[in-house]
């Protein structure tokens, strides 16, 4: 049988037998569904089927709303109870709208065939960046393969919302958090769409980073979870293989496991011990492919959760109460390159020929020539970064940004009922590497290196106290720790303790600067020790005279101090 004809029928078998067609159905594999054609589709479902609930569950930076469409067995559509949920997210980038037709026809299916899962709630955000879905072109995807027309990646405010998940500039984020925090989902798939190299696999996906995962969580993913997908999707005619991010030029040269810092929705959710997966079906396979390949993905991966259930409770019962107890947090990790394991790759040979532009060699991938072989894939992250576990946090009320997103993912705050004074550890940011462009709409900070000491601060009526033991924690210490490549202070929350306010006019702090070296010996000596050893700030005087100045009692604490105390 020729490879065409085996792909037809594998693809045939997956065809729902409904009446009511998606617009997907309706174009032969062609079209994707509008956004209105979307909420209408789900608004019938829950019109026809008391097992399915459309819910307005936010706003957004469009104008419309954000959307939940709920899917429960029993009926009851309400958080809590003794089965886990499965959260879906469809069209966070709408030019990648695989994941917003599969979820209409699978649970389209999933209900005319009275199949849903009893021990399963499934929870779909139909359309997560509305704003792009209503931007609709066909040409802003210049690498994809269909559909004729989609929605734009960037929302209405132009922002990339799988960069949004830690600074939550949009209200999308604030929305989605909402979902998050009320629903608690054990289980978590964003779909996409991948660029990149050519090869054979329609199937691509982005687990949740082992390593960073809680032990009780990744044993079960790693050892359970992700190989029965595998063998299931493969047996279903759409092998996968992890998301095809490689170490040189082509993919022969090894895959590297993504690092998924919680900037993106699965490094999100493994702050709160969710297990999650992109999706990233492949931009060059024909539209139809790539929905049933989403559709497939999805309906097994539920089949599976459905026969794991009371394992999957049971290791995030077990990694939400161990958290609350760990007294260290790795806040970076960096990839180990002498370790791997091997996978099968089917890939297509590539290779070199003169462009037609410019005349040069340029990369191209034969597809004449495919191949299956074994490759290095590289998923072990190793700790840069571990801090240890403060008792709670001080954040002073004038921080209200963090303060408001603290709350709005679960954290428990306790307001301070009168002023005091307390002993804490202090950060000051020793330094710190800017990007010299905007990143989502941030001068992103990275590279941060800090000083600790111990100081006695001020605390005032209204701060907040954030204690660490709670199911919470390792998103409150991701955030609130400075030396975390997405907290807080790297998205420039607290930016303004980087300027410094009062300064000294030279002439009148020369005499006070001879008078302090005078009155301090240790003082002396340290300046002396400093020309001694740089000879260039030996001949600078106005460096010898800031260097006096900031070891003075005239030298304000709070220029460089970070503004989040740990208390012990």
């Amino acid at each position: 049988m020729d490879k065409p004809l085996l792909l037809l029928l594998c693809c045939l078998q997956f065809l729902p037998a409904a009446a009511q067609k998606t617009p997907f159905e309706q174009s032969d594999g062609n079209e994707t569904a509008t956004y209105g054609q979307v909420i209408s589709w789900f608004n019938m479902l829950d019109q026809k089927y008391e097992q399915a609930k459309l819910v307005q569950a936010g706003s957004t930076d469009s104008g419309e709303p954000l959307h939940l469409f709920i899917l429960s067995e029993n009926g009851n559509f309400e958080p809590g109870g003794d089965r886990p949920v499965l959260l879906i997210n469809n069209g966070i980038h709408p030019g990648e709208p695989e994941g917003i037709d599969a979820t209409m026809m699978l649970s389209r299916d999933m209900l005319e065939k009275n199949s849903l899962p009893e021990n399963l709630v499934i929870c779909i955000i139909p359309v997560y960046n509305v704003g792009g879905a209503l931007n609709r072109n066909s040409y802003s995807r210049a690498n994809q393969n269909g559909p004729r027309s989609y929605g734009f990646r960037g929302n209405s405010r132009n922002l990339d919302l799988n960069r949004d998940f830690i600074k939550t500039d949009s209200k999308n984020s604030q929305s989605f958090q909402q979902i998050f925090q009320r629903w608690k989902p054990h289980v978590f798939i964003d779909n996409h769409t991948t660029n990149g190299a050519d090869y054979q696999h329609v199937i691509t996906y982005i687990a949740s980073q082992k390593d960073k995962l809680h032990p009780a969580l990744a044993a079960y993913m790693t050892g359970s979870l992700n190989p029965v997908l595998d063998r299931i999707l493969t047996d279903s005619c759409f092998p996968p293989v992890p998301y095809v991010h490689f170490r040189e030029t082509t993919p022969e040269s090894g895959l590297i496991g993504f690092y998924d810092s919680p900037r993106y929705s699965t490094g999100y959710s493994a702050l709160f011990n969710t297990i999650g997966y992109v999706l990233e079906t492949h931009m060059l396979k024909p539209y139809e492919q790539r929905v049933r390949a989403s559709y497939v993905f999805m309906e097994e991966l539920i089949a599976i959760l459905e026969r794991d259930h009371q394992a999957l409770l049971e290791a995030k019962s077990l990694a939400d109460q161990k958290v609350k107890e760990q007294e260290e947090f790795t806040l970076h990790w960096r990839l180990d390159t002498t370790s791997f394991d091997t996978i099968e790759f089917r890939g297509y040979k590539a290779s070199y020929k003169k462009s037609e532009l410019s005349g040069k060699p340029r990369l191209y991938y034969d597809t004449s020539h495919p191949y299956t072989k074994q490759i290095g894939f590289y998923n072990d992250y190793r700790p840069v970064i571990t801090v240890g576990r403060p008792k709670a946090y001080l954040v002073p009320q004038s921080w209200s940004r963090a303060i408001e997103l603290l709350k709005l993912n679960g954290v428990t705050l306790q307001q301070l009922e009168r002023d005091t004074e307390m002993e804490a550890e202090v950060y000051y940011i020793e330094d710190y590497k800017t990007v010299k462009t905007p990143y989502e709409g941030h001068y992103l900070h990275y590279d941060m290196q800090v000083r600790k000491e111990k100081q006695q601060v001020k605390c005032y009526k209204g701060d907040y106290l954030v204690h660490t033991n709670q199911p919470s924690v390792r998103y409150i210490m991701e955030v609130l720790e400075p030396q975390a490549p997405d907290s807080y202070f790297a998205w420039n929350f607290f930016d303004s303790i980087l300027g410094q306010k009062e300064y000294f006019s030279a002439y009148v702090f020369e005499d006070l600067a001879a008078d302090l070296l005078k009155a301090d010996k240790e003082l002396k000596q340290q300046l002396e020790d400093k020309k001694k050893h740089d000879p260039e700030f030996a001949k600078n005087g106005a460096a010898q005279l800031d260097f006096i100045y900031r070891r003075s009692p005239y030298y304000e604490k709070s220029h460089l101090r970070y503004p989040i105390f740990r208390v012990n």
